[in-house]
């Protein structure tokens, strides 16, 4: 059998390890992308390619990829009735599915729940509690400075759903009629507060300080459902020991 010449072998060589360069550069902007909106929530092609500097042609091609990964799926955004008044049809956006959030947040989640899971353990009974507390506290001080600019409940909760969509939890708010709606589309911490409910109920403290009145979580990703849903009733539907009115 005949031999290839040195020179065949080289160039081999060279053009094998020049597709392994390229294969982990490919690899490592899509955990960029990933990570982008895991971070940020849902976003378009558009919005990607800016944040991250890539051409519009190669965002397309990543996204691609990590959807037939698995990684990511492309929807429709939530838009309310204002905002689809006048515009055309908006632009998809991409979510990590669960796959893609257990791919590149399963260590990171493993360690926040190792560390709380800890602090139950061998700290005082209500360590936990009290870290969520000033988690949850920490976000009521830097959301203030935008929601206590609004006059009334409506815009507050408007804002404070403006300020979460900066924080990554792709938020909206949605008027009811009798009260307001706050919908979060996405929640970085959605699997260490499977384990910590504690997580959630100190946040929904916290709207309720925000917001000045009463409010009540009807839904989390952290316990299965696809959005967390807090309903922000009227001062008029409330009782007089702060909760809804039943009638």
């Amino acid at each position: 059998m005949e031999r290839e010449s040195p020179h065949v072998q080289v160039a081999q060589c060279r053009e094998l390890r020049n597709n392994t360069v390229v294969k982990k550069t490919e690899d490592k902007t899509r955990d960029q992308v990933a990570k982008a909106i895991l971070e940020g929530g849902p976003a378009t092609a558009g919005a990607l390619a800016k944040r991250l500097k890539i051409t519009p042609a190669g965002i397309r091609r990543h996204l691609d990829s990590l959807i037939a990964a698995g990684v990511l799926i492309a929807r429709e955004p939530y838009v309310t009735s204002t905002d689809a008044r006048g515009r055309g049809r908006p632009s998809k956006v991409f979510v990590l599915t669960d796959t893609g959030r257990d791919k590149f947040l399963h260590s990171y989640d493993d360690l926040a729940v190792s560390a709380l899971r800890f602090m139950s353990q061998f700290g005082s009974s209500d360590s936990v509690s009290n870290f969520a507390k000033a988690r949850a506290q920490d976000l009521a001080t830097r959301a203030s400075v935008t929601v206590s600019k609004a006059k009334n409940l409506s815009d507050k909760s408007v804002a404070l759903a403006k300020f979460l969509s900066e924080d990554g939890y792709a938020a909206n708010n949605h008027s009811q009629g009798i009260g307001e709606e706050l919908c979060q589309n996405h929640c970085p911490i959605a699997h260490v507060a499977a384990q910590f409910p504690e997580l959630c109920d100190a946040e929904t403290e916290a709207f309720s300080q925000l917001l000045g009145t009463h409010v009540q979580r009807l839904a989390t990703i952290a316990h299965g459902d696809g959005v967390c849903t807090t309903f922000i009733p009227n001062s008029k539907n409330l009782t007089t020991t702060g909760k809804r009115s039943s009638k």
